[in-house]
């Protein structure tokens, strides 16, 4: 997480960096020099969306329905806004000691990480290089996801509540800005189920966003955990039959991923493939079937190695205590982005779950993100031209309603 602290300051607490590392700040800044970090915040400050406020007279998101109605429009369903303000409010809580990216990282890991948070902060935080950058890559349409760290799981529910609706008003205010460019997902408060249903409501019918992300644990606990009663809002989001976007944040026990990164590289998908796998086993998405359920980086490792699901599900009693149907064939009601970064993953992906359930996404601006998306997708043996479209906008239209 990126906080707007002075580039000497010395209080523990706040936990400098974007990803939130309380000691490998200093070491970062010895290397980079107060100067450079000073720049880092003037950039965060001056770009940010927060600098300035547009009224919008409806929710944002409507009127992108009358600007691009009738026209192709390649949208891009994963990428990323930090909220400069909210930063600020909440550089106190020091974050990181509830991170798996932090906590589970080694620390050239974590030197690597301030430094490219550092670099990307324009483009986390603000809208010019944002939208060069769209313009580089051949999209019209960003669908904006808060960045994961911004979850606030950890805090007390009234207070997640409170900074969920700030995060939400925020995304609101960057689609009102350009909301021929932009479309809205928000965030909820996932430590309790009706603090979350009633911000879902809120940033659906309010905000006029058209969806929200959500960790794929909840401080460690699955989604489907009684403790957690979240029953409520999966009801919530069926009933309103809207989006939910499903966005790891690492891996919560990854004791063996401290090097090379592999909490991003095995985590993230390792993360999406536990939590799908609970979904789909614990009769989730059987009994929400309107849910729009997207799984963020090609579905992580369970969309490409379905059939050893089935296979239990047909040998063993204790994989049929819930599911009427096998596993997969609830797999196949989830919908992918198409962060794959290989032409030939992508193309399974397609082949196995329809080009109807694949969405263009690139995880801006992150170095783990898809800088070329439709390159990757052009790149795909055997794709017709409606597939084509299907993916790269047609989709997320269908899905987000505009």
């Amino acid at each position: 997480m990126f906080f707007t602290c002075t580039a000497g300051c010395q209080d523990d607490s706040h936990g400098h960096g974007f990803e939130p590392f309380t000691s490998l700040t200093r070491s970062a800044e010895k290397r980079a020099g107060a100067s450079t970090l000073k720049a880092i915040e003037k950039a965060a400050r001056t770009k940010a969306v927060t600098a300035k406020k547009a009224p919008a007279k409806r929710p944002a998101t409507q009127q992108v329905v009358r600007n691009a109605k009738g026209k192709f429009k390649v949208v891009d369903i994963h990428c990323h806004y930090l909220n400069p303000e909210v930063n600020r409010k909440t550089a106190h809580l020091n974050a990181a000691q509830y991170d798996p990216t932090v906590i589970f990282a080694n620390e050239l890991t974590n030197r690597t990480n301030v430094a490219q948070m550092r670099d990307r902060a324009p483009k986390l935080t603000g809208i010019d290089e944002r939208l060069r950058d769209m313009d580089r890559m051949g999209v019209d349409i960003q669908a904006v996801c808060p960045a994961p760290y911004h979850y606030f799981y950890f805090t007390e529910p009234d207070y997640g509540a409170e900074l969920a609706r700030e995060v939400n008003e925020g995304i609101a205010n960057l689609v009102s800005l350009h909301p021929d460019r932009f479309i809205g997902m928000g965030s909820v408060p996932l430590q309790n189920p009706k603090l979350a249903v009633r911000e879902l409501e809120y940033a659906v019918k309010k905000l006029g966003l058209r969806g929200v992300e959500i960790n794929t644990n909840v401080n460690g606990m699955n989604l489907t955990d009684p403790r957690l009663g979240l029953e409520k809002f999966f009801a919530k989001a069926n009933e309103l039959g809207v989006v939910v976007f499903m966005h790891p944040l690492g891996y919560t026990q990854a004791d063996r991923l401290t090097n090379h990164y592999f909490n991003n590289v095995i985590g993230n998908p390792l993360e999406t493939t536990v939590a799908l796998s609970h979904l789909i086993f614990d009769g989730v998405i059987e009994r929400h079937p309107k849910i729009k359920f997207i799984a963020a980086h090609g579905g992580g490792f369970l969309a490409h190695y379905w059939a050893r699901m089935d296979h239990a599900w047909r040998a063993r009693p204790d994989t049929r205590t819930v599911i009427s149907k096998r596993p997969s064939s609830y797999l196949e009601k989830v919908y992918f982005d198409s962060i794959t970064f290989d032409p030939r993953m992508l193309k399974q992906l397609i082949d196995r779950y329809g080009a109807n359930h694949v969405l263009l996404g690139t995880d801006y601006p992150y170095d783990m993100g898809e800088d070329h998306p439709r390159k990757l997708i052009a790149g795909v043996k055997g794709l017709t031209d409606v597939q084509r479209r299907q993916i790269e906008g047609l989709n997320a239209r269908r899905l987000l309603n505009f």
